[in-house]
Order: C-alpha cells, then sequence, then structure tokens
C-alpha cells in the first residue's frame, strides 16, 4: 500500500471558497498549479477535494480519476490521496463506492461517517476490501473516542498492523474551531490504551495550526497543512497561498522547539 506521506497539503477542503481567500484553488487546474507549488516547497502529499462548476463539494469516483490521472503527471513524486468527506451531502454506501472505484491509492474515512445506517458486517466487509485491493486508509479521527469506534468496524488484523494509518483532527468542536497542542494528549494516550502503533498524522484549525503540527511532528507523526484547516501562519499573519503555508511550517519545524523566529 502506499506510504503515509510526512508532509501532506490539503489546499481547498470542502467548504472555503475565494471569499474566504482568493488563492484558495476551486478548479482543477488551479488544484494542479497549487500541487506542484506546494511540491516545489517539500510537501510531498496532496490532500484531494473536488468541486463541481458552482464550486461545491463533489464525491464523483469518475472526477477523481480524471484528477487524479492529471496529477500523477503534473507531479509524479507526490501521494496522492482522495476524500470520502460526506458533508451532509452523501450517503455511507457513495462514500464507499468512491472509495473502491476512484482509482486512488490513498483514502481518507471518517469511521463516524462510514457506519452512518450502515450494518457493522457491511462496514468492516468494505474495510477488507480497501486491503484487498491494496487502498490505504486514512482514519479520520475527530476525538479521541472515536478509535474505540474504529476498533468495532475495522477488521482485528488491520486494526493492529503496523500499517494502518490515522489522522487525528484538533480543535473540530471546540469554539470557533481553534486547535491547541495540548488536544493531541488525549489521542496518544488512546493509542497507549489500545496497544497499537499506528502511521498517524494530525491537521488543526486556526491560527495555533503550526504550533500543533510541529507538536505533532517532534512527537514522531506526520502533518497535513493548508487552506482546508487554516489560512493563518502562527504569528496570525494570513498566508499568501497554501505554498505559504507549507514552507512556514517546513521552517518551523527545523527550527529549535522554543524558536520563536517568524518564518521568512
Amino acid at each position: 500500500m502506499t506510504a503515509l506521506p510526512a508532509l501532506m497539503v490539503a489546499p481547498n477542503g470542502a467548504r472555503r471558497t475565494k471569499a474566504d481567500h482568493p488563492a484558495l484553488p476551486m478548479t482543477l487546474p488551479e488544484i494542479v498549479a497549487t500541487a506542484r507549488a506546494c511540491a516545489a516547497e517539500g510537501a510531498d502529499g496532496l490532500h484531494l477535494h473536488l468541486r463541481d462548476a458552482q464550486g461545491r463539494h463533489v464525491l464523483d469516483a469518475g472526477l477523481y480519476a480524471e484528477a487524479l490521472a492529471e496529477l500523477r503527471s503534473a507531479v509524479p513524486g507526490m501521494a496522492l490521496q482522495v476524500t470520502t468527506e460526506a458533508v451532509g451531502l452523501y450517503a455511507s454506501e457513495h462514500q464507499r463506492h468512491v472509495a473502491l472505484h476512484s482509482g486512488a491509492g490513498l483514502v481518507s474515512i471518517a469511521p463516524r461517517e462510514i457506519v452512518t445506517d450502515t450494518a457493522q458486517n457491511i462496514v468492516m466487509r468494505f474495510y477488507q476490501d480497501c486491503a484487498e485491493r491494496g487502498i490505504a486508509v486514512q482514519h479520520i479521527l475527530y476525538e479521541a473516542g472515536d478509535l474505540e469506534l474504529l476498533r468495532n468496524v475495522l477488521p482485528p488484523t488491520l486494526f493492529t498492523a503496523p500499517d494502518l494509518q490515522l489522522i487525528f483532527v484538533l480543535g473540530r468542536y471546540t469554539a470557533g474551531q481553534q486547535s491547541d497542542p495540548t488536544d493531541l494528549e488525549a489521542f496518544l494516550k488512546a493509542l497507549t490504551r489500545e496497544n497499537i502503533a499506528p502511521d498517524w498524522a494530525l491537521c488543526a484549525f486556526g491560527v495555533a495550526e503550526t504550533a500543533c503540527l510541529c507538536r505533532a511532528h517532534h512527537l514522531g507523526g506526520k502533518m497535513r497543512v493548508g487552506f482546508e484547516n487554516s489560512l493563518w501562519h502562527a504569528d496570525g499573519r494570513v498566508a499568501r497561498d497554501n505554498a505559504d503555508r507549507v514552507r512556514a511550517l517546513r521552517f518551523a519545524c527545523a527550527a529549535p522547539s522554543d524558536s520563536n523566529t517568524p518564518a521568512p
């Protein structure tokens, strides 16, 4: 299976538009250009959301296949992950179909979404199908308690496998979606309780995104940065674009942990 990249960029997400930031990529050509710019700054993975002609979030296996083909040509060294995020628009059956038929080697899935109105045996069979097809699923955990849910619906051999991929979302349910590096501790304690050592990454919201991601980096985790979660540098400045966020994050993570030196 495709390994989880060390630094993934999530350039647009499902909700923000150019009204939030003029450099947020909406069309496929804009996403491709953003991918190139972020790869040049050191990002080795892309978390892909697509929009329809009206700029709305869309999950479509055919559109994903077309986008993946173009991105593989444009940024051959980048790992490409598609989202199955429902955003209240898609049923779990549709999400499962997209995951299995988009041609992606990396897919992100939230357990709390994929179990909606779905029997446990169907969910377990779906995860097994992904594994058998070589599709690496990164499980989205919004709270530490989601790890218990995952254990209950994932085949045991997949849950304890060293290549289990997780992403911890810090601050999704806090006021104003503001993250704090200390939010990570609950997730790490949950891993200890379950006695597993997965391949994990982190994403975070707001001005503290950089601090949270650097904390994850120094603890051996991987990082997902970009306009899906935050538009801001650590000092509160709005980033010029996604590549600017990648550059600033890499600079911050390379600096001593007690350094307050701003990125260039």
